[in-house]
C-alpha cells in the first residue's frame, strides 16, 4: 500500500469509513458474511459498517478487494482517476468564464455536478466548494446577483478564514454593493477585514482588493470622503507591496471615489495610470471594465471629450465580449457608447444602443433601466419631441422609484429634476430633487412650528 494510503487507513474517522464499506458491500451484492472471507468475522463486518471499528491496512485492503473497489475509494470515496478528472472539469470551467463564454461553462458545470451526484456526499468537499464558487461567479457574470449572494452566503458560513474564504468575501460584498444592499456590502467587507488582519495578511493583494471594495460600498452609501481617505491607504499598501495588480486595483478604485465627488478632472490620470498598469498584465475582465469607467470619465469631463470616450468604450465592450464580465457590465458600457453618440449629434446610434441596453437588462436592473429611459428621453430631447421626451423620462421616474437610496440613484434623480423641468413638469421635476436629497440621507430637520409658520 503506498505510503500516503498506509496513512490515511490508519487515522480515517470509523463513521465516515463504515458507510462507504456498506454502500460497496451493496452495489457489489454480497452480504457481510461472504465481505468477511476468511480474514474476519461476520460481526467484525458489522462493526466497521456502523462505524464503530477501523480494520488495519491488510484487513482494509483484503475487504476492498472482495468488495470489487480500492482502498483509495473506501478511504476517500472517489479514486484518483475521479477527482483529477473532476478538477480538470473545474478548470475547463474556470477557462470559459474568464474568457467570456458563460453559456459553456453553465454546460460544464452540469458536467461537474452529474460527476459529483455519484460520489458520496462527504467526499472531495474542497472539489464540491470549488465547483459552487464557480457557480456563484457564473450567476454574478450573466446578472442573476440574488443567485450569486445565496452560494456565496452559503460558501462563506462554510468555510474557513483562508484566502479562498477572503475572496469570496470580496465577492459577496461587491453583490451586496451592486444589488443595492449597500449596509450588508460595508458589514461584510469590514468583517473579512477583521479576519484579515487575524490572519496577518495585510500587505498582500488580497487585502488591497477588500479595502478597495469596501470603499465602494462606503462611497455608494454617500460616505465619499471616508471612502477616499480608505482607498488612499489601499494606494499606499499597494505601493509597498510593488504588486502590478494590487496598484491598479487601488489607483481605479481612487478613480471611481474621485469621480464620485464629482471630480472627473482628478479621477482621469488615476485611471490612465490602472490602465497602463493594467495592460503590462494578462488583461481580461478587470482591464475591460476600466477601460468603460476610463470612456465614462471622458464624458464627464468639461467640456466632454465624446469621440475619445466613444473609441475606448467600443475598445473596452469588445474585450468584455471575450472574458468573464456579466451582462451588466457591457449594458453600462453600451449605455456610455449611447451617452457619447448623442453628444456627437447621432440620435440614431444612440438610440439603437439604448433599446439594446433594454432588451438586455429588462427590469432586472432598475438603475440602469433607469439610465436607459432617461438618455431615451434626452434623444427625444434633442429631436425637438417633447411629448416623447416626457415619457421617457417618466419612465425612468417609475424605474428609479423601486431603487433604494445610493448615491447613484441620488445623482439619476437629479439629472431626471433638471430634464423634468425642460419638459413642463414642474411638480415630478420637485419630487425628483426630493428624491435625490433623500436618496444621499438629507431628511427634514427643522421644527413643524417653523414650518406652519412658513405656511402662514
Amino acid at each position: 500500500m503506498e505510503p500516503d494510503l498506509l496513512a490515511a487507513s490508519r487515522t480515517v474517522d470509523p463513521a465516515v469509513l463504515g458507510p462507504r464499506v456498506r454502500a460497496a458491500r451493496l452495489r457489489a451484492g454480497l452480504t457481510q458474511a461472504e465481505a468477511a472471507g476468511t480474514e474476519m468475522s461476520t460481526a467484525y463486518v458489522s462493526r466497521i459498517e456502523a462505524g464503530q471499528r477501523r480494520p488495519d491496512p491488510a484487513l482494509l485492503a483484503a475487504l476492498a478487494s472482495r468488495l470489487g473497489t480500492s482502498v483509495e475509494q473506501l478511504l476517500a470515496g472517489v479514486t484518483r482517476e475521479q477527482e483529477l478528472e473532476l478538477r480538470t472539469l473545474l478548470s475547463w470551467v474556470e477557462l470559459s468564464l474568464t474568457t467570456g463564454e458563460p453559456v459553456r461553462a453553465a454546460e460544464q458545470l452540469v458536467g461537474v455536478d452529474e460527476e459529483l451526484a455519484a460520489l458520496p456526499d462527504d467526499a472531495l468537499v474542497d472539489v464540491r466548494r470549488e465547483a459552487t464558487w464557480l457557480r456563484a461567479r457564473l450567476r454574478e457574470v450573466t446578472g442573476d446577483l440574488d443567485g450569486a449572494i445565496l452560494l456565496l452566503e452559503d460558501l462563506v458560513s462554510s468555510g474557513a478564514g483562508d484566502l479562498r474564504w477572503l475572496e469570496v468575501m470580496t465577492a459577496l460584498s461587491r453583490c451586496y454593493r451592486e444589488s443595492g444592499d449597500l449596509a450588508r456590502a460595508v458589514e461584510v467587507g469590514e468583517r473579512a477585514a477583521d479576519v484579515l488582519a487575524d490572519l496577518e495578511l495585510g500587505g498582500s493583494d488580497e487585502a488591497v482588493a477588500l479595502t478597495v471594495t469596501v470603499a465602494a460600498a462606503h462611497a455608494e452609501r454617500g460616505d465619499v470622503v471616508h471612502a477616499a481617505r480608505t482607498c488612499r491607504r489601499a494606494v499606499e499598501l499597494a505601493e509597498r507591496l510593488d504588486s502590478p495588480r494590487a496598484r491598479a486595483s487601488a489607483y481605479w478604485n481612487a478613480s471611481i471615489i474621485e469621480s464620485l465627488r464629482g471630480r472627473p478632472a482628478q479621477a482621469l490620470p488615476l485611471a490612465q495610470r490602472a490602465l497602463r498598469l493594467l495592460e503590462e498584465g494578462p488583461g481580461g475582465r478587470n482591464l475591460a471594465r476600466l477601460r468603460t469607467q476610463l470612456g465614462l470619465l471622458q464624458l464627464r469631463l468639461e467640456p466632454p471629450a465624446p469621440q475619445e470616450a466613444l473609441a475606448q468604450l467600443r475598445t473596452a465592450e469588445a474585450a468584455l465580449l471575450e472574458t468573464d464580465a456579466g451582462v451588466l457590465d457591457v449594458a453600462a458600457n453600451r449605455l456610455g457608447q449611447a451617452r457619447a453618440e448623442l453628444l456627437l449629434g447621432r440620435t440614431e446610434e444612440s438610440e439603437q444602443l439604448v433599446g439594446d441596453v433594454l432588451q438586455q437588462v429588462g427590469e432586472e436592473a432598475p438603475l440602469l433601466a433607469a439610465e436607459a429611459h432617461l438618455q431615451l428621453g434626452e434623444v427625444a430631447l434633442a429631436r425637438g419631441h417633447v411629448a416623447a421626451a416626457r415619457t421617457g423620462f417618466q419612465q425612468a421616474v417609475m424605474r428609479l422609484s423601486a431603487v433604494g437610496a445610493d448615491r447613484q440613484a441620488a445623482q439619476l434623480w437629479f439629472d431626471l429634476g433638471a430634464h423634468l423641468e425642460q419638459v413642463d413638469q414642474s411638480a415630478l421635476a420637485l419630487d425628483a430633487y426630493r428624491r435625490a436629497a433623500a436618496a444621499t440621507g438629507l431628511r427634514w430637520q427643522r421644527p413643524s412650528s417653523v414650518r406652519a409658520e412658513a405656511e402662514r
